[in-house]
């Protein structure tokens, strides 16, 4: 595969930017015709910075959180949120606040879980859960699921980048919209056009990055 990438800045800070490369893509619950590749802001220190400011910003001044449930690799991405907004002297609710951050496991049912160790910080805790991508929500929901059945409340969902705006009611504060992406599609399992037009697919795709075929 002949891999093209273009740079892909957000109009909220220019510095939180990622990259993008079209083709015929194959996630785990759809195929897209767009691949984002977030390695950029789940790596490097600055852009990471740089997107947790977007990512925090709402949750500032009126959004109670004890702790932040990783997605997709997002684990850099979420400790600067966390330091964004419990740094003291600020107009941040959870000024002072020492943030947990955990990343769900997932069992051999494909169900995600919280170990004895890491479930105190979900029961009775306040939740933002951070994606790196949100294409269909069914991941999304399933971590919903899974912090609610753990005892936590969820007061939040944000994301790099998400084509939904919404997961089990609840607004999804994204870096990048579909609205960013130009020409970004996603088909259900078998009901793409690109596999009936006979376009082979270029690659694998998943929170890892992509597998070239």
């Amino acid at each position: 595969m002949d891999i093209q990438f273009e740079d892909l800045r957000s109009w909220k800070n220019p510095k939180a930017r990622v990259k993008i490369m079209r083709g015929h893509f194959v996630t785990t619950h759809s195929h897209v015709n767009t691949y984002i590749d977030l390695s950029t802001i789940k790596s490097r220190c600055n852009n990471a910075r740089e997107t947790a400011k977007v990512l925090a910003e709402p949750y500032l001044s009126s959004v109670e959180i004890d702790t932040i449930v990783c997605l997709d690799g997002m684990e850099v991405v979420g400790t600067f949120v966390a330091d964004i907004l419990s740094r003291p002297g600020t107009v941040s609710l959870n000024s002072g606040k020492n943030i947990s951050l955990v990343t769900p496991e997932l069992n051999q049912m494909g169900q995600m879980m919280f170990r004895d160790n890491t479930k105190r910080m979900i029961e009775g805790q306040q939740t933002l859960i951070i994606a790196g991508l949100i294409t269909t929500g069914k991941t999304m929901m399933q971590a919903i699921e899974s912090v609610l059945y753990y005892g936590g409340r969820v007061n939040g969902i944000c994301a790099a980048f998400s084509q939904v705006s919404k997961v089990a009611g609840m607004d999804i504060n994204a870096v990048f919209t579909q609205k960013d992406v130009a020409g970004y599609e996603k088909y259900a399992n078998g009901d793409c056009p690109m596999c009936a037009a006979g376009q082979k697919i270029d690659a694998f795709v998943n929170s890892f990055g992509h597998s070239s075929i």
